[in-house]
């Protein structure tokens, strides 16, 4: 019994412990990166970080500057821009203003001339009526008259 539980062990640790793989993986990795390639990678990250601080000591004031004066410059522009936007606009406002005032005069020569029409036949209308009631009272005062000439004066 005792074989066999040893067995089983070997079995079991044989199939489920990758702990020997594992570890010649890891000696195979360092082999190859350390001790062939003699820390080539490290000296070359190394001196690339190295290129990079240097870059970034020298390279960002500089930007910074030059961002900064570039932004400006763009702040500027822009307030032009918007500084033309608002003249156009005020233009487009006053021209569209002056043509809807023109559209109203138009419109209001054209009422004013409606009314001068209707005035005019309205004054037509009365004085007709009048013309018709002075014809109207002068037959009726010259009937009067003729039937007062008919008697006799007292």
């Amino acid at each position: 019994m005792d074989k066999i539980a040893q067995d089983v062990g070997d079995v079991q640790s044989r199939l489920l412990d990758h702990r020997p793989v594992i570890n010649a993986e890891i000696r195979y990795f360092v082999r190859e990166f350390e001790e062939k390639r003699g820390h080539r990678e490290s000296r070359l990250l190394e001196n690339l970080n190295k290129m990079v601080m240097e870059s970034n000591e020298q390279m960002l004031p500089t930007n910074l500057e030059s961002i900064t004066q570039q932004l400006s410059d763009v702040a500027k522009r822009l307030e032009a821009a918007n500084h033309m936007v608002e003249r156009v606009q005020q233009r487009e406002l006053e021209a569209q203003q002056s043509t809807q005032l023109q559209g109203n005069m138009e419109r209001l020569k054209e009422e004013w001339a409606e009314f001068l029409k209707e005035q005019q036949r309205l004054k037509e209308d009365v004085d007709e009526e009048h013309a018709k009631a002075v014809g109207h009272l002068s037959t009726q005062y010259s009937e009067m008259k003729r039937e007062l000439t008919k008697f006799p004066s007292i």
